[in-house]
């Protein structure tokens, strides 16, 4: 099983090697020595804490919706939104992922969507490409 440094479960997660550490220090996410005493961690404890800080994540953009068909939900902020006189581009950051949607005027109007909203974006799709990066 590969292990991370953790620099790198930083940049995986999105967030800084600070907290990464902090993470480590309280036992909320294990860790382990890598040869010269590095601390690393292992990848399946690594997918195993990303799957319950995203559980945690996802209560936070838990609403009113009580049934929905897409199963990837992506809770984030909007930091960006585009109107012209038909159309908006809106830009939402769900951790360290730009999610980009177009959808009519009128309706990102009637959702008062702006920078610094909180919103999640629900993809539904035929086709996931898989890639695993060299390392």
């Amino acid at each position: 099983m590969p292990r991370y440094r953790i620099s790198e479960v930083a940049t995986l997660l999105g967030v800084s090697d600070d907290t990464v550490r902090r993470w480590a220090e309280t036992g909320r996410l294990p860790t382990v020595k890598d040869p010269g005493s590095r601390l690393a961690v292992d990848g399946k404890a690594l997918a195993d804490f990303a799957v319950r800080s995203a559980a945690e994540i996802r209560r936070l953009g838990s609403g009113p919706v009580v049934a929905e068909s897409a199963r990837n939900r992506f809770p984030g902020i909007v930091t960006k939104v585009v109107r012209d006189r038909v159309m908006a581009q809106v830009e939402l950051l769900a951790g360290t992922y730009r999610i980009v949607s177009l959808m009519s005027r009128e309706a990102a109007d009637e959702l008062g969507l702006e920078p610094g909203v909180l919103a999640v974006a629900a993809v539904k799709s035929t086709n996931v490409v898989v890639e695993v990066p060299g390392r």
